[in-house]
Parts: structure tokens; C-alpha cells; sequence
């Protein structure tokens, strides 16, 4: 399977329906292909795609390799799924979905910061160091992972509005 054509078929399949094509990878497996493709998007709330919307494209995409001539006759799986937390932050769209939370950033002269996002822009992005504000430019980073928090306070700003209890 040719990646760049794979990649020009179902980039516009995903852009109809609001998403970004992220990774598109084809690894062997035995008799079998595994196409695993990543999707991203802004989503409802702008902090990325919903479950459902990944559902909507992975039938999208199903249907347009099956229509297509691009897998040929050739056994192949279909993965698909949104980033996931674990990636790395790679884009200013990246980090800009993730204003609010946690974030662990090596910066390309080995220095390390742990903050929580602020405030984004085109070329960088705020986060709160140890109380204090520091922005960090993009082109500066060597890696930054979000960390995962399974106690944070709620944000009524960039959390989902609903009410826990009945």
C-alpha cells in the first residue's frame, strides 16, 4: 500500500467531516496489512474529537478504501483513533487543545518544565511554572507530553458543564 496515496484519498474524507488526518502508518502483519490512522480535530469544545465523531470516520473511511483500488487485493485491518493523551504536543493546535492542563515540556537545551497551559498562540505558548507564568516558544521544544491528572480541579472555563450529582 503507497502511504502518500493512501494519504491523499482519506485526508479530504476526514476533512469533510471536521477532522485532521494526524498519522497514517501500514505495518505488516503476517498475510495481513494494519493500516492504523490517527485523527485529530478541534471537536464540539475545541479540545479534540469525540468518540462518536471518530466512530463517523472510521466508517468513512472504511467505505472509501473500499471504493477505492488504493488497499488492492490485499488483507488488510483497519485501526482508527483520535491521538490519545500520551502523544506528544507537535502542533500549536496540539497545545491549544490542551489549554488547562498539565504538561511536562524538555526544552532543546535539556532544560525541563512542568505547567499548566494558559494561553496559546501561533508561535507559543504560557504556562504556570511553580506560580509563575513562562512562555515557552515552540520552536524551543524538544518534546512535551501531557500529564495525566487523575485529581484536577475542575475548570468551569474549559471543563464540560455538567452537574455530577442528582
Amino acid at each position: 500500500m503507497n502511504v502518500a496515496r493512501l494519504r491523499a484519498l482519506l485526508e479530504p474524507v476526514l476533512t469533510d467531516r471536521g477532522l485532521e488526518l494526524d498519522d497514517l502508518v501500514v505495518v505488516g502483519a503476517g498475510a495481513r496489512s494494519v493500516l492504523r490512522i490517527t485523527v485529530d480535530g478541534d471537536g464540539p469544545q475545541g479540545r479534540g474529537p469525540l468518540l462518536d465523531e471518530v466512530a463517523d470516520a472510521t466508517r468513512a473511511v472504511s467505505d472509501a478504501l473500499d471504493a477505492s483500488e488504493e488497499t488492492g487485493s490485499q488483507p488488510y485491518v483497519l485501526e482508527v483513533s483520535s491521538r490519545g493523551v500520551g502523544a506528544p504536543l507537535a502542533k500549536p493546535a496540539h497545545w491549544r487543545r490542551n489549554l488547562g492542563r498539565l504538561v511536562a515540556v524538555t526544552l532543546t537545551d535539556g532544560t525541563k518544565l512542568t505547567g499548566r497551559i494558559t494561553a496559546t498562540s501561533d508561535d507559543d505558548a504560557t504556562l504556570v511554572v511553580d506560580g509563575s507564568p513562562q512562555t515557552v516558544s515552540y520552536g524551543d521544544v524538544k518534546r512535551a507530553v501531557v500529564q495525566v491528572e487523575l485529581n484536577r480541579p475542575r475548570d468551569p472555563d474549559i471543563d464540560d458543564d455538567f452537574d455530577t450529582e442528582e
